[in-house]
């Protein structure tokens, strides 16, 4: 495995972990951010769900441009908007603000996110065995710190800005740099041979369908309508209904992106013993366990090992589902950067299980029971067994028919290494 490899797969977990700090700080502070511009329980599910309806317009987005532009060049730029964006949600006093932030902060999210998987896939398939699981525990320790440091500051009561600006004075910079040794997977070697049909066109991927992906699609929208549900309501549903104290109440999702951590720095490993189907039939089994101890908790501690189960078991279901969407965009379109539109177009389904997930947890909960509520997520987590098949065929290696992308193929990183 040549060393650009090495530092492009290394610059892209530093990549995933830096959205994972940046999205915990937003969402285990969704309390604070209500109090301070004022927003009512009624108009909250507002804004939690036009960030995800944002974010699927940048996902979209990023499937045209990345037809003309490698998708580590989007990366590079869509992260430090992300950053400042978040910046601004901690620094403003208006809800107009608030509202300008939010939406940026959603458009260059589903860049950053399409992007960033978009090169997970490429370079999972350059090293030929499953490494996606990895870039997805990177975004879960900085899930860790950043909810670490929600707590930090919900302890000692500072202000948003002050909790958000360091974070943001660290990581930019440090992502800037990182993205000097993005990889761009099989892409670099068609420019290198001259082909052009990486970068041109509209044809990039065109032979991968919805028809195709759908049974994946349905796969992630299950997947982040449970996410959501931790995401965003964790921290109020251990506040205001298992009765524990605002600190405790960011626990959870700390907990929650822990366990997430553990699941998917063992998942690529249980990939290569057990299978993709395997591990998916597990994780789904286990999320939907969390979610029935979540409902019926008497109290703040068995609420916190439900979202321990949440996180062991919904871990591998997204990086499993790129995974295979990169796999079947590269048998149907063999051209190269065939999967970066797949994966643009699957990542979409990201934000319609935020935008279903979000709204759905608060309306049940208002109209009938929070506890009700959590039943929801738990039954479409299992329905994601009956899909588990679409996950054949995607081994620890590629092979079977299919060759592995040479690694001079992948010589050169994003700045032309």
């Amino acid at each position: 495995m040549t060393d650009v490899l090495r530092r492009g797969r290394a610059s892209l977990a530093f990549g995933f972990f830096a959205q994972g700090v940046a999205f915990a700080l937003l969402v285990t502070r969704i309390p604070a951010i209500q109090d301070r511009y004022g927003v009512s329980d009624a108009l909250l599910p507002v804004f939690l769900a036009a960030v995800p309806i944002l974010a699927g317009v940048g996902s979209v987005v990023s499937e045209r441009l990345v037809r003309r532009v490698r998708p580590s060049r989007l990366l590079r730029w869509s992260q430090p908007v992300v950053l400042l964006a978040l910046l601004g949600v901690g620094a403003g006093d208006r809800v107009a603000v608030l509202a300008v932030a939010l939406a940026v902060f959603g458009l260059a999210v589903g860049a950053l996110d399409a992007s960033m998987n978009m090169l997970g896939v490429s370079l999972q398939r350059a090293y030929g065995r499953s490494i996606m699981l990895g870039f997805h525990a990177a975004y879960s320790l900085g899930g860790i710190l950043g909810a670490s440091l929600a707590w930090a500051g919900a302890h000692w009561d500072l202000a948003l800005w002050v909790s958000y600006l360091p974070v943001v004075v660290l990581l930019l910079p440090a992502a800037l740099v990182g993205s000097r040794w993005y990889v761009d997977g099989d892409r670099e070697g068609a420019e290198g041979a001259g082909t052009g049909e990486g970068t041109g066109g509209g044809g990039v991927g065109a032979g991968v369908g919805f028809k195709v992906l759908l049974p994946l699609c349905l796969v992630m929208t299950f997947a982040y309508i449970g996410d959501s549900t931790v995401s965003n309501w964790s921290a109020k549903y251990l506040q205001d209904v298992l009765g524990s104290s605002e600190q405790l109440a960011t626990v959870p999702y700390n907990v929650y992106m822990v366990t997430t951590l553990v699941g998917r720095a063992l998942g690529d490993f249980g990939v290569r013993r057990f299978g993709a189907v395997a591990v998916v039939r597990g994780g789904a089994v286990v999320a939907a366990g969390g979610f029935a101890v979540v409902a019926s908790a008497p109290g703040a501690w068995v609420g916190m090992l439900g979202f321990t189960l949440l996180g062991l078991g919904l871990c591998v279901l997204v990086p499993q589902t790129f995974a295979a969407a990169g796999r079947l965009a590269a048998e149907k379109d063999g051209r190269p950067g065939a999967s970066d539109a797949a994966v643009a177009r699957l990542n979409v389904f990201n934000y319609v299980g935020f935008l279903i997930g979000s709204p759905l947890v608060g309306a049940l909960g208002d109209a009938w029971s929070y506890r009700g509520a959590m039943l929801v997520p738990m039954v479409l987590v299992l329905v994601t067994v009956v899909y588990a098949r679409s996950f054949e065929g995607q081994p620890d290696r590629y092979g079977g028919g299919h060759e592995r992308p040479r690694t001079a193929d992948v010589g050169r990183g994003s700045n032309g290494l």
